[in-house]
């Protein structure tokens, strides 16, 4: 087989991107290391932004027909003061809520759509270990087994904060630094409750609990890099902590028995300083790894996907050469990108970082997140920003 896009990483950005190009008449090739999309705590929300693009597609009823919870609210416990910090429901789009739903459900989805399209083609377990430059431009991967492929037009690393562009110093990297990681740990649901997703503020810990139907899942927020001495510590000390700052999970003592249950997400915020270079684009969290602030990870990933094809599709089909178009996808997604981040910056710093420190005791909810209760109108700016974004992309590349 002869490709014209090869895609190296089968996540959110790589499957869109490939769906959309396939969708176009490209023949395109995913690469994806692992047998199957079969991993958990990964972002699992997908947010109306990309609920927009399925519709546009012509998918979203399809997709809405896969399990999921539906979460239009996001809230915040401090104190035992509840505020209700985000509201979706008013959002004028297709579906104003965020769908939670396995990452391993929404690649699969993805999946069994773009396999509609001839052009379409994935190869599980088959992962990238180097960008073959030829002659000052990338033409071809290197698999781990040996093999060579080489893409007629591009290649595209949507490969993720483990990218091969990262790992190689291919394209330059600027760190803007996290304070904290993540336990991730899941505990079964004592009784039916409104969905949402939540934080529970106390002492010097923070929970973020959301609402998986018959399950929490659940974020222990920790110093940065504190994850080791913290197990060594063993489950009962971190167990306790748990159950003081969020005692709506209940009783935790035959629930979280081992500290092997607790998956730590090393927490990144950082952005390529060039998402391209001949032969080469990067996008998804090869480009930008998120806070998990928010969780926009995904949804930013798809729309970079989305902007890619809008900006390429014409050109590759045309059988230009694209080097000199990679930048305009980078100029149209790095506003948004940086946007974020310095949110997300703003809310590690001034939040997460007086929360983690033991000197600060934060006994109540600050003034200014009261006004989201006294005005629940004000609840619809931070809804429209975790929903919709800033810069949402329109789906404008053609169906063969």
């Amino acid at each position: 087989m002869h490709y014209d896009i090869i895609i190296a990483g089968g996540g959110p950005a790589g499957m869109m991107a490939g769906l959309l190009f396939a969708r176009a008449g490209i023949a395109t090739l995913v690469l994806e290391k692992h047998a199957d999309f079969l991993r958990d705590f990964r972002g699992d929300t997908v947010h109306p932004s990309t609920m927009e693009i399925l519709d546009q597609l012509g998918m979203l009823e399809r997709f809405l027909k896969r399990p999921h919870n539906r979460v239009s609210e996001a809230r915040v416990t401090i104190g035992g003061e509840m505020v209700t910090v985000a509201d979706l429901s008013n959002l004028k789009t297709a579906a104003p809520f965020i769908a939670m739903m396995p990452q391993w459900d929404f690649l699969d989805f993805l999946k069994g759509e773009a396999e509609a399209f001839s052009d379409f083609h994935l190869e599980m377990e088959s992962e990238v270990s180097e960008f073959v430059d030829e002659n000052g431009r990338i033409s071809a991967v290197r698999l781990a087994d040996g093999r060579i492929l080489s893409a007629k037009k591009l290649v595209i690393a949507a490969d993720g904060r483990g990218s091969i562009v990262r790992e190689r110093n291919i394209l330059p990297l600027n760190i803007l630094g996290a304070p904290m990681d993540v336990f991730w740990f899941s505990v079964p649901k004592l009784a039916e409750s409104e969905q949402a997703v939540g934080a529970n503020v106390h002492a010097d810990s923070m929970i973020v609990t959301i609402d998986r139907g018959d399950y929490w899942q659940c974020a222990l927020l920790i110093p940065k890099g504190a994850a080791a001495e913290m197990k060594r510590m063993g489950i009962a000390a971190i167990r306790s902590s748990i159950e003081a700052c969020a005692p709506k999970l209940g009783p935790l003592e035959n629930v979280l028995v081992d500290v092997k249950q607790l998956y730590v997400l090393r927490v990144s915020l950082d952005r390529l300083d060039k998402w391209h270079r001949p032969g080469l684009l990067a996008i998804g969290d090869a480009a930008h790894a998120m806070s998990p602030i928010g969780g926009v990870g995904i949804n930013l990933a798809v729309q970079d996907a989305v902007a890619a094809a809008n900006i390429l599709t014409g050109p590759l089909r045309k059988n230009d050469n694209v080097d000199g178009m990679l930048r305009h996808v980078q100029r149209r997604r790095m506003l948004p990108t940086k946007i974020i981040q310095w949110a997300q910056k703003m809310a590690q710093n001034r939040v997460i970082s007086a929360i983690l420190d033991p000197d600060i005791q934060i006994q109540s909810a600050p003034k200014i997140l009261r006004l989201f209760n006294r005005f629940p109108i004000l609840r619809r700016i931070p809804g429209r920003m975790i929903g919709l974004g800033i810069r949402r992309e329109s789906v404008r590349s053609p169906a063969r």
